[in-house]
């Protein structure tokens, strides 16, 4: 069910989701753009936040510039088995998010670590204790990874795709580490929010250069709020998994990623007996969304075949905290 909201805060959610603007006072540009009052944002989005619409206001780290490698898993888990192997995989600090699905491969989670080889290890470790064979699927190709939730206009089909994150590790000075590992800790929601993000050597409006500056980097994407979509009304959960021919895959990657539902989209690595190798997660309000977005995708790309993959349950959702320091 679909929580009520006034006109003012879901422009409000809306602009939350874009980030907030690096500057002293960043929720003072964000009345002004709004036609609203300082005191006003502040009041509503800690409205927000108690009611659980908004989840956290959350820094996104681009986990790729830090040297850090991911991958997609899957698994075929029997029924009786589920909750140990879940509970096994979810203790686990690199994995982030973990989903049951409805298919043979039911199991679903993302993995991080510090190199393909430890994750290649971690993997190897899990199947030897659970006595289930897990399979990696890393990206080879970003197209899209923007989670946004349009409150005022959710009708049109397709959207502007934001910039696609870098893949490349990027040096950072101590103080940066120092910053980011303050971030993970969340903003507070205050008149001067980023006074608060004291480090070594560094204190209040002294930390704002270097926020630009990991913002610049393509290491810091957006401190910005996060949703909680069910709550929206975005209640449809799909992972859609198609196979695209090889020559064709940067074409459709670029269709795929314009849709607005899409808020996740890459070019993966294929296993055997697996050969989906375009992914996209779509979240919506109706099946019949999902339906459209599918249909004029596969009408419009080169799609031999594809599968969806509804979401049966919310197994982790809690981000990984990195070690800077």
């Amino acid at each position: 069910m679909t929580v009520p909201l006034t006109d003012f805060q879901k422009r409000l959610c809306n602009r939350l989701q874009e980030g907030l603007p690096l500057c002293s006072q960043p929720f003072a540009e964000i009345a002004a753009s709004l036609d609203g009052t300082e005191s006003q944002v502040l009041e509503q989005t800690r409205e927000l936040m108690a009611r659980g619409i908004i989840r956290r206001l959350s820094a996104f780290i681009n986990h790729r510039t830090l040297g850090v490698a991911s991958t997609l898993v899957t698994a075929h888990v029997p029924a009786d088995r589920i909750d140990r192997v879940a509970a096994a995989v979810n203790a686990l600090t690199g994995v982030s998010h973990n989903y049951l699905r409805e298919h043979h491969y039911n199991l679903w989670f993302t993995l991080q670590g510090e190199s393909p080889g430890r994750i290649d290890e971690i993997l190897q470790g899990l199947q030897r204790q659970l006595d289930v064979e897990f399979h990696s699927l890393p990206v080879t190709n970003v197209f899209k990874l923007d989670v946004r939730f349009d409150l005022v206009d959710d009708d049109a089909l397709t959207q502007d795709v934001y910039e696609v994150p870098g893949i490349d590790a990027v040096p950072l000075r101590p103080e940066h580490k120092r910053l980011l590992d303050r971030l993970q800790q969340g903003i507070e929601v205050t008149s001067r929010p980023f006074d608060a993000l004291r480090i070594e050597g560094r204190a209040g409006a002294d930390v704002l250069p270097l926020l630009v500056e990991l913002n610049a980097l393509g290491v810091l994407r957006r401190i910005a709020a996060v949703m909680n979509y069910r709550q929206l009304g975005y209640t449809i959960n799909v992972l859609f998994a198609s196979e695209v021919p090889a020559e064709s895959i940067l074409d459709a990657g670029r269709n795929l990623a314009r849709f607005r539902a899409v808020s996740h989209c890459y070019e993966r690595r294929t296993f055997e007996g697996w050969s989906y190798n375009l992914f996209a997660m779509l979240h919506a309000r109706s099946e019949a969304m999902i339906e459209r977005t599918v249909r004029e995708f596969t009408t419009t790309s080169d799609v031999r075949s594809y599968r969806l993959l509804p979401t049966v349950a919310e197994l982790k959702k809690q981000p990984v905290r990195h070690k800077f320091l």
